[in-house]
């Protein structure tokens, strides 16, 4: 009974070992991005990039179709210019990048569902907006498990440099002397192209609605869960692989959309997070505060 629920659609059907091998590359790739916006404060960056790359992504759609290549393409230029712009507008005005990223964001949803809308159909808006994690094919897997592959590698390259950083810039410019002139924005944009890598790859699986559900959401989680970064990140890993079958196998067996049910496995996991998790959680400030009275 366990095997046919747990293991049996994963078994059978090619679908779902795609979806599944899917899911844990991107959970593998952008959990860690997703504790480092968490830490850097910069949590709706994610989702405003996400949005960023619709008016790309559905521009390659409609010209090309299908097109891997031109669906990826459209989506990473539109993200890096939307980054590249909220930073420069930032930087130039008075405007704070949250909300530089804001404006962007919002522009950059209505264009993409205008052009989908008025050259595709509803199916295709869907399509973009909320991905065909079940219909993956080979091509896509790879590019997903591609973009996994070098966002981890660089994270092992960058890693030191992007958690000081995170954490005191001009401490990183202190130790560094003259040699690190320049490193933090280099480290930033880096980090930022990670980011957009990710979210292009996912979308393919999720759509650009859904996919920074699975980045951010085991991220914040794992808040509740370790206080070490590298903690949080391999506890945020955890969280999206286990959200990632958990909405797979509620696809299957109860014939729900497949994307919303992993965000909603996640969006789960954050609520436990909150109510029972080892660190700040309602029961952990409870049990400490009745330490103290005690």
């Amino acid at each position: 009974m366990l095997y046919d629920f747990l293991i049996l659609p994963f078994a059978d059907y090619g679908f779902m070992r795609r979806a599944l091998a899917g899911c844990l590359a991107l959970s593998l790739g952008g959990c860690p991005l997703g504790i480092l916006l968490v830490l850097r404060r910069m949590s709706l960056m994610g989702d405003a990039l996400a949005h960023a790359i619709l008016p790309g992504a559905a521009i390659g759609f409609l010209v090309a179709g299908l097109s891997l290549a031109a669906m990826t393409i459209g989506g990473i230029a539109t993200g890096l210019a939307v980054a590249l712009s909220a930073g420069l507008v930032s930087r130039a005005t008075p405007l704070r990048e949250d909300a530089s990223f804001a404006a962007f964001y919002l522009i950059s949803l209505g264009l993409g569902v205008l052009i989908v809308s008025m050259r595709g159909s509803n199916m295709d808006l869907l399509h973009v907006l909320f991905g065909t994690v079940l219909a993956l094919d080979d091509a896509a897997l790879i590019l997903i498990v591609s973009i996994a592959t070098v966002t981890l590698l660089t994270l092992a390259v960058i890693y030191r440099p992007l958690i000081l950083e995170c954490l005191d810039p001009g401490f990183l410019r202190a130790v560094g002397g003259g040699r690190v002139i320049g490193l933090g924005p280099l480290i930033h944009l880096g980090f930022v192209a990670l980011v957009v890598l990710n979210l292009v790859g996912g979308f393919q699986a999720l759509g650009t609605l859904m996919v920074v559900g699975l980045i951010m959401l085991p991220a914040v989680a794992a808040r509740f869960w370790s206080q070490s970064v590298s903690g949080q990140m391999a506890t945020a890993v955890i969280f999206g692989i286990v959200s990632s079958v958990a909405g797979l196998l509620a696809s299957y067996h109860w014939s729900a959309p497949a994307s919303p049910a992993i965000i909603l496995a996640a969006g789960s996991l954050y609520i436990l997070s909150v109510i029972a998790g080892r660190y700040d959680s309602i029961a952990a400030s409870a049990i400490q505060l009745r330490h103290k009275t005690g």
